[in-house]
């Protein structure tokens, strides 16, 4: 990112003082397991039984989405909702919304305080710490619904630490952290149905056979009532709206405010979810408002504000965090839709963590045959634009090596005749080094 005026990244990322007191104090030690979580839950009195209904959220793709259109969704009814997601993308209070906000500066200093004295020193983790730290302002603070999403996996995953949510949802799954959960699909779906619990109604995304055998294996063993997609409740485009059916009733819905026809999927799943918690405010009228108008950066993101915004002119930019062949699908699909509605090509400016699947995310983007430009960014463990460009040439595709993202989008619009529509995309910490460029497009 060095060919942008920004402030220095680890700064940026730490600029509260959380992201290097917690993982200075708290380095990975993972081994997925619950185990020390559930001992500093504890000794914070189990804030996960004092937090009031919980929607527990896992799956490969669309976590983030779902929640977001759910959370949209509860908030037009007049809900307070808590939400834990992650990764964050700039700052590290994105991952913890208290009631409707992002957690303050001032509450995390007091709540890392209390978690790290109710830890005493004990081993624990980045995210576990993170985890308890969330749940135990979530208990501390009213709200009518907490939505949390599973950090990696699902089974083991610190987040799983509630004896009854209200609802589980299982967003699709795909190949994903093959190295932690894989290497077959199968072991990755029982890893993401471990979130499954008995007697509570689960809401299932379409799934390959693979991965929906070993999930409805795992529901009927434990007596879990599955709704899915598709089969039970289904969810599809019409005439420009979102049209859900169920077994008794048919909802018609705003289109998503989110771009692509992949969030027809992720909306609906969230309607699914939300008809199975069953409250009665969240009534069809908030479900629409709620699809409406949903945000979630770095989702195929319209950027028209920072630095790169006004660098691209009269290009359109869109920034999108998709970082496996299953994502990059979804961003193939969306990116054929807009070269399809005037035209115009498509350029992508990649940057890629070493550990994904680079030669099957390009694949992914064949058919659509971007002109490719790939460039390495802050993480350390940013994949070398010599090994991004040797997969993305693997698929066909016309490749030009970059020097940063800024360097990327002055190559894309020389090599056209007319601005294209220019896509930055490849990893959710490539985006977040993008929205961190300047206030103005740090998510809210």
């Amino acid at each position: 990112m060095s060919d942008v005026a920004t402030p220095d990244y680890d700064a940026i990322r730490a600029s509260d003082g959380v992201i290097a007191r917690l993982r200075a104090l708290h380095p990975a030690l993972i081994d997925l397991s619950t185990g020390r979580v559930e001992r500093l839950l504890a000794a914070l009195g189990r804030p996960q039984d004092r937090m009031g209904p919980v929607i527990h959220v896992a799956g490969t793709n669309g976590k983030g989405s779902t929640t977001t259109f759910m959370r949209a969704m509860a908030e037009a009814a007049g809900l307070k909702v808590h939400v834990l997601t992650s990764p964050h993308l700039v700052r590290f209070a994105e991952r913890i919304r208290l009631a409707g906000r992002l957690i303050s500066d001032e509450e995390l200093d007091v709540r890392i305080g209390e978690v790290e004295r109710a830890n005493g020193g004990a081993p624990i983790s980045f995210f576990e710490i993170t985890t308890a730290l969330a749940f135990h302002a979530f208990a501390e603070t009213s709200a009518d619904l907490c939505l949390v999403e599973v950090g990696l996996g699902g089974r083991f995953d610190a987040t799983n630490v509630f004896a009854a949510p209200a609802v589980t949802v299982i967003t699709p799954v795909d190949y994903d952290h093959l190295e932690m959960l894989g290497p077959e699909l199968s072991k990755i779906a029982w890893e993401k149905a471990g979130i499954l619990k008995a007697g509570r109604p689960a809401v299932v995304a379409r799934q390959r056979p693979e991965a929906l055998d070993v999930i409805e294996a795992e529901a009927a063993r434990l007596g879990a009532p599955v709704s899915l997609m598709g089969r039970d409740i289904d969810a599809y485009a019409q005439r420009g709206r979102l049209v859900i059916q169920t077994p008794d009733r048919l909802l018609d819905l705003a289109p998503p405010s989110l771009f692509g026809a992949h969030q027809y999927e992720n909306a609906g799943l969230a309607a699914a979810a939300l008809i199975a918690l069953g409250h009665p405010k969240i009534d069809e009228a908030a479900m629409s408002d709620g699809v409406a108008h949903a945000i979630w950066p770095a989702r195929f993101q319209r950027l028209d504000r920072g630095p790169l915004a006004r660098l691209a002119g009269g290009a359109d930019l869109w920034l999108d965090g998709a970082h496996n062949p299953h994502g990059a699908a979804a961003l193939a699909e969306a990116c054929a839709d807009l070269s399809a509605r005037d035209g115009r090509p498509v350029a992508l400016v990649v940057g890629m963590l070493g550990r994904k699947d680079a030669r099957g995310y390009f694949a992914a983007l064949r058919e659509l045959n971007p002109r490719i430009f790939v460039t390495g960014f802050s993480s350390p463990s940013a994949t070398p634009p010599e090994i991004l460009a040797q997969a993305a040439r693997e698929s066909g595709l016309e490749t030009t090596i970059v020097n940063g993202v800024a360097a990327g989008v002055t190559a894309a619009l020389s090599a056209f005749p007319a601005p294209p529509h220019l896509i930055l995309c490849g990893s959710l910490h490539f985006a977040g080094d993008i929205l961190s460029l300047s206030p103005e497009t740090w998510p809210s």
